[in-house]
């Protein structure tokens, strides 16, 4: 267990924010050659690591979610807890890519595949052509111990821009700010009640009618459910500050954009959040999170979104819905790394590993998450390869409330040497 933890702070120690992950790539290739394993990369930077005549492969993306101070990150334990220092902890997926360190210094037989920029697209696993041997594979990007998941959603980044032009303002200059909001995943976390600073800067600026828009900057990620949101107003009567929402008057005199009435409407419709629930599996069927919107000083407005469903006819139709919605504030619209779903499907690979889990935790239970794993994207490309999902307990990926259980590691470790040694 010990090497297993003190390989991830070593992970912790470098930077590896996604599109700026090549120092812990060099790392992780220079550790696999150091115990003889053979290593491929790709021209996306995936990694691919192979010994002997292996029958399964490990899966995990190596690049992680930037949130707050990162990619300095600081541990400490808790409660039984691993967590960072205002800054998000890259448990998800450096904890599985922990695992794999110390099967290397086992020198097991498997093969591991390391996909790049999966926190942005799923880049790497788009990309993916390695001849993979084995006919089995366990991805280790799942966040609930005893778990055994077996679908998850698809998905696709909307964004939408409009070019606007500046007018004189009427009245008191304002700056409204959301800020340090937990924030939370776009997908596992969307359903949990979680507020968006966007949402909220919306409601008020839309309560409060106000019509004159200077500048909007909000959200960080587009995976991440929005913490701050700050906007730069006009308004003829006075306003005040909220629990949530901060108002404090500017003695600056900027311009406002001709259509920033349109803006803080489309914010305050937009329907974020979970749009239908699937009561068979227990989770969101079909969901948006309003990520990010900015507006710069030439009045180019930029909105992002990331869109999930369980099903690509269902994807399909709030893709629709969503380019409409923004085609009727005259954005201009486009769809990037759209990645499919995975749909559930038992075998006897995921019995086995449903067998597994329940001897060490002595329950299981077989899942679909409302997330995209890159076990839909690989299927697609390994057909007839068999493929699960597990991985500790983490919760609040993508914030600075991201934290690992102490013990999960240890016991899904556990699940995974005894499903290495059936296989």
């Amino acid at each position: 267990m010990s090497a297993i933890i003190d390989h991830f702070k070593t992970l912790t120690q470098i930077p590896h924010c996604s599109k700026e992950a090549d120092k812990l790539l060099d790392f992780l290739v220079m550790f696999a050659k150091d115990r003889s394993y053979s290593v491929e990369i790709d021209e996306v930077k995936n990694i691919f690591i192979s010994r002997g005549t292996p029958t399964l492969c490990l899966q995990a993306h190596y690049d992680m979610v930037c949130m707050g101070k990162a990619p300095i990150v600081e541990t400490y334990e808790e409660d039984g807890w691993m967590k960072a220092k205002d800054s998000s902890l890259g448990a998800d997926n450096g904890m599985a890519i922990a695992m794999m360190m110390r099967l290397m210094d086992e020198e097991q037989e498997l093969e591991f595949l390391l996909t790049s920029d999966e926190e942005i697209g799923l880049i790497g696993a788009n990309e993916v052509a390695f001849d993979l041997k084995s006919k089995q594979m366990l991805n280790l990007d799942s966040e609930d111990e005893a778990e055994v998941y077996i679908g998850c959603a698809g998905g696709v980044d909307i964004t939408a821009v409009k070019q606007d032009s500046y007018v004189d303002a009427k009245g008191e200059c304002y700056e409204v700010a959301v800020k340090g909001l937990v924030g939370g995943h776009s997908g596992v976390d969307i359903d949990k009640g979680i507020p968006s600073a966007i949402k909220e800067l919306g409601a008020y600026l839309h309560t409060h009618n106000v019509t004159q828009l200077a500048s909007i900057y909000g959200g960080e990620r587009r995976n991440s459910i929005p913490a701050n949101a700050v906007a730069i107003i006009y308004s003829e009567t006075a306003l005040e500050s909220t629990d949530m929402v901060q108002a404090r008057k500017l003695n600056e005199q900027p311009l406002v954009l001709g259509e920033g009435d349109k803006v803080i409407d489309m914010i305050h419709t937009f329907e974020h959040g979970v749009r239908a629930q699937n009561v068979e599996l227990g989770i969101p069927d079909v969901s948006i999170n309003l990520a990010i919107i900015t507006a710069d000083e030439k009045g180019r407005l930029t909105v992002e979104t990331s869109a999930r469903a369980m099903g690509a006819e269902k994807l399909e139709i709030l893709s629709s819905e969503t380019v409409s919605f923004f085609e009727s504030y005259g954005f201009d619209v486009e769809l990037e790394d759209k990645y499919p779903a995975w749909k559930p499907d038992i075998s006897d690979f995921t019995n086995l590993v449903s067998r597994e889990m329940k001897s060490v935790f002595g329950t299981t239970k077989m899942m679909a998450i409302h997330a995209g794993l890159e076990c839909g994207v690989i299927g697609e490309k390994y057909p007839q390869m068999k493929l699960a999902s597990i991985g500790p307990t983490i919760r609040y990926p993508h914030s600075t409330r991201e934290k690992v259980k102490m013990d999960s590691v240890e016991k899904t470790f556990e699940v995974l040497q005894r499903i290495i040694d059936k296989v």
